[in-house]
């Protein structure tokens, strides 16, 4: 009977163990899955914020830059992208840098840049075309005021108000028609047609201006003979 007795007293053991061996696998195995599920919402919760950071740094490179057009005394004109805040000298070095006929005097390197600015770099050429026109209108003026008398200037002013009433369409003028404006030679004619091709009609006549070699004072030489 005794014997009986420590072997039920040992089968009863083994299984005691075997039952706490079970619960203490499954609470283990619970954790574990628990875990996993945590491990895993916080890497969708990164993954997220990951995404949102991405976006945010997306849109702030888009809000942060600009475009602008540079023309003239460059060694390729063109429209270049910039960051905010950045200067003519940006532009210009993406631009391959300055000609050797850039006008230096006339430019501010420092000047920060606006989106769609339009950048023109004036040449020292421009100064020696309008020096070699305005010399030989001078000549050609002298020449006339020799060989006139009272009734040939009444002439004169009689055919001046004549041609002001005839105004010359800059948007259609061709280059014979241009270097009869006052001031206007043959190389600023073609600038006026390079101009009107690259970048379309004028809107209004003030914007010859734009054109190289067209400042202020050549521009109230022409104006009462333009129209658009």
């Amino acid at each position: 009977m005794n014997k009986y007795k420590n072997i039920n007293k040992k089968i009863i053991i083994i299984v005691i163990i075997g039952i706490l061996a079970i619960i203490f696998y499954l609470i283990n195995t619970k954790n574990e899955a628990s875990l996993e599920v945590t491990n895993l919402n916080e890497i969708s919760e990164m993954n997220e914020n990951n995404t949102n950071d991405v976006n945010v740094l997306e849109k702030q490179e888009e809000k942060n830059e600009i475009i602008v057009h540079i023309t003239g005394a460059v060694k390729q004109e063109g429209v270049y992208k910039l960051e905010e805040n950045s200067r003519i000298t940006d532009v210009v070095n993406l631009a391959g840098g300055l000609r050797e006929d850039a006008d230096m005097g006339k430019i501010n390197l420092a000047e920060i840049l606006e989106d769609g600015m339009k950048i023109n770099i004036p040449s020292v050429n421009d100064k020696l075309e309008d020096k070699t026109e305005n010399t030989a209108d001078a000549s050609i003026s002298q020449k006339t005021n020799v060989s006139q008398n009272v009734n040939t200037s009444q002439d004169a002013s009689t055919s001046q108000s004549a041609s002001k009433s005839k105004k010359i369409n800059i948007n259609t003028a061709s280059i014979e028609e241009l270097d009869t404006l006052p001031g206007i030679g043959e190389a600023t004619a073609k600038k006026i047609i390079e101009y009107r091709k690259k970048n379309g009609k004028f809107s209004k006549i003030e914007d010859i201006k734009e054109v190289s070699g067209i400042g202020d004072s050549k521009f109230e030489k022409i104006k009462e003979y333009i129209k658009v």
